[in-house]
């Protein structure tokens, strides 16, 4: 089935009974918050499509619980409906349910998922296939009476990652918040912004931003990120003013591992990252099971608080895996 966007010749003409006069549209207004996503069937589609939308854009989204690509383009479409603030609705059509069978195959749908975009009672655009978030905005705001649509939190999201990876902490907070404006309970959002806050020095506020995370999603990367900067922002505030006692020490004795684990401590705390992974890596491989690893556990959490993606990090990803597999 080709709907390929722009093109609503593509879409099946088959749809003289689910199709409404626009001659009849009522003049259109925003749908309440409660409506502007359900679930259908073939019983309600002349409701909650064709006469739906009569006043916003319907996008319809064909789908089936054993579908892949369903579980991500879902809820993408359900955060771009959120942000279009009432000029969307989205309706869900679960193909998988037999009374909706017939419907999918007026439709002529072979493929899932498949997204239809209805307009004044007509079907207008759509797509196959699971697209990025971008592409759906781009999308959306094709489409008749959409207009601009503000950025998901998605968006800002990944506005105040690039943020953290520049070190630029007041930008990220600003990026995270705007996501947290929309989507108070977005974990990873919280997770950034008590990694920025930390940036920042405002270790109480982070603490505060953490305890809101529910427990079963500690485990989150970007929570476990936002707590291991905490906890090694705590630990090198604390060494970092025993820099030159530390540094004097691993010079007098080299293998003086606890000295050279405060040392890079401290470092880290004194903001010379890449310092202190040298000096945790030195460890490792001078004795790379000492104290139960503690050295590796150390370089872990420096991972996890700077990002999987930090070059620095890669690049000490490598020269530790050089040394354990060496």
């Amino acid at each position: 089935m080709d709907l390929s966007p722009k093109t609503p010749t593509s879409i099946p003409g088959s749809l003289s009974g689910l199709t409404a006069d626009p001659a009849a549209a009522p003049a259109a207004t925003p749908a309440p918050a409660g409506d502007l996503i359900k679930d259908a069937d073939v019983s309600t589609f002349m409701q909650d499509v064709i006469q739906a939308s009569m006043q916003q854009p319907v996008l319809v989204d064909f789908w089936a619980p054993w579908c892949g690509p369903c579980k991500q383009l879902t809820p993408a479409l359900e955060k771009l409906v959120k942000g279009a603030k009432g000029k969307l609705r989205l309706v869900k059509v679960n193909v998988d349910d037999p009374k909706n069978q017939p419907l999918a195959q007026q439709l002529r749908i072979q493929s899932i998922p498949a997204v239809y975009a209805f307009h004044q009672g007509q079907p207008v655009d759509g797509f196959v296939g699971a697209l990025p978030e971008s592409q759906l905005k781009k999308f959306a705001e094709g489409l008749p009476g959409a207009g601009e649509i503000e950025d998901s939190a998605a968006d800002a999201i990944e506005a105040g990652k690039a943020a953290l990876a520049e070190q630029a902490w007041e930008d990220a907070a600003a990026a995270f918040s705007t996501a947290l404006g929309g989507e108070p309970e977005n974990v990873p959002a919280l997770g950034g912004l008590a990694r920025a806050l930390i940036g920042m020095g405002e270790i109480e506020a982070a603490k505060e931003i953490l305890e809101q995370i529910p427990a079963d999603k500690a485990g989150h990367a970007d929570v476990v990120a936002a707590r291991s900067a905490l906890e090694l922002q705590e630990a090198g505030s604390q060494a970092a003013g025993n820099l030159k006692p530390l540094e004097a020490a691993v010079a007098a004795n080299p293998n003086d591992h606890q000295a050279r684990l405060d040392y890079a401590v401290a470092l880290h705390g004194a903001g010379n990252a890449e310092a202190a992974i040298d000096q945790l890596l030195d460890i490792v491989k001078r004795d790379r099971k000492w104290n139960e690893e503690a050295a590796r556990k150390q370089l872990v959490k420096i991972f996890e608080a700077m990002g999987p993606m930090d070059p620095v990090v890669v690049d000490a990803r490598r020269r530790l895996s050089s040394i354990l597999f060496s």
